[in-house]
């Protein structure tokens, strides 16, 4: 794999279809798989777990147009997320892909994943035992604690990290402990592959009525269900997996914490919070062109650019 050069002499030509939830990067990322001969890799952080299925909107078996998808179900629901793992297997699989002459349409609203994939992006290591020692602190004295000790060694990275936000100040004084300091000290975007990059949107109105009525659909295709099952499988010692948006509150339903019409309206909430965040990350990279989902040629268009690049 080769990232240098002109973008011309790049592995691909690769295909990624990003953006924010709900707005329709599913059914174009089979559209434009189907065109071009080419196989689904997922770029969605909670499809890589096995059993999250409705919460998640991952595309059932037999409605994949016999279209093969990769890196879904990979991981088990107590598993901690980690990006540099799923950057190792997400190459290896573009690179078997294009070995063999089939064109990759990257699908997620992932946006670190998908870049971890497509740029020269490193991420610093990870050492078990002082991960373990950090999180057996965050249990015995809270998060406020570690926040005030990360600020003592690390004051640019405690600035950007909530003082209750115990799994990222763990990692951050676990990466200061590495490597000096928690700051990414990136270079500018290198891509290592000739991509075609796309991001679907929709009117914020139509988008927040499509989130109601996937949350009410996840709930009568029973997403209840579902979660009672990953509950035995250990989701609630998920890290990761247990605060997803619709099964933290599905939990909270079966705790009686909160009753299903308050679970579905945070989960709303939540959702809509999260398409912002979605945004706001793929608006600052320029390789995105930007298409409303909404727009019936938009597979075409997609089409069109991705013979413009050939």
């Amino acid at each position: 794999m080769n990232g240098h050069g002109d973008a011309a002499s790049l592995p691909g030509p690769l295909v990624v279809i990003a953006g924010p939830t709900a707005t329709g990067k599913t059914s174009l990322s089979l559209d434009v798989a189907e065109a071009l001969g080419g196989e689904i890799v997922n770029t969605d952080s909670m499809q890589l777990y096995r059993g999250m299925d409705i919460g998640t909107a991952k595309v059932p078996v037999d409605q994949r147009r016999g279209i093969p998808h990769h890196l879904l179900d990979i991981w088990d629901v107590r598993s901690t997320a980690n990006v540099a793992a799923y950057q190792a297997l997400a190459r290896s699989r573009v690179d078997e892909l294009l070995a063999r002459g089939r064109t990759p349409v990257l699908v997620g609203g992932s946006g670190l994943y998908i870049q971890a994939v497509v740029e020269d992006l490193e991420f610093p290591g990870t050492d078990p035992d002082l991960r373990a020692e950090l999180e057996a602190e965050l249990e015995r004295i809270g998060p406020a604690a570690l926040h005030e000790r990360l600020a003592s060694v690390d004051a640019d990275a405690a600035a950007v990290i909530l003082p209750s936000n115990g799994r990222r100040i763990v990692r951050a004084l676990e990466v200061v402990s590495l490597t000096g300091s928690f700051a990414a000290r990136l270079p500018d975007p290198k891509p290592l592959y000739r991509a075609v990059s796309v991001a679907v949107d929709r009117d914020t109105t139509e988008l927040d009525e499509r989130i109601e009525r996937r949350v009410d659909l996840m709930w009568t295709d029973g997403l209840v269900d579902e979660v009672e099952s990953l509950l035995k499988q250990g989701l609630a010692d998920g890290v990761t997996a247990s605060r997803a948006i619709g099964y933290r509150q599905v939990i909270g339903q079966l705790a009686g914490d909160i009753d299903e019409v308050e679970a579905k309206r945070q989960t709303v909430v939540g959702t809509r919070r999260f398409v912002r965040r979605q945004r706001s990350w793929f608006r600052r990279h320029e390789r995105y062109s930007w298409f409303d989902g909404a727009d019936p040629d938009i597979a075409h268009k997609v089409l069109s650019m991705v013979s413009d690049d050939a």
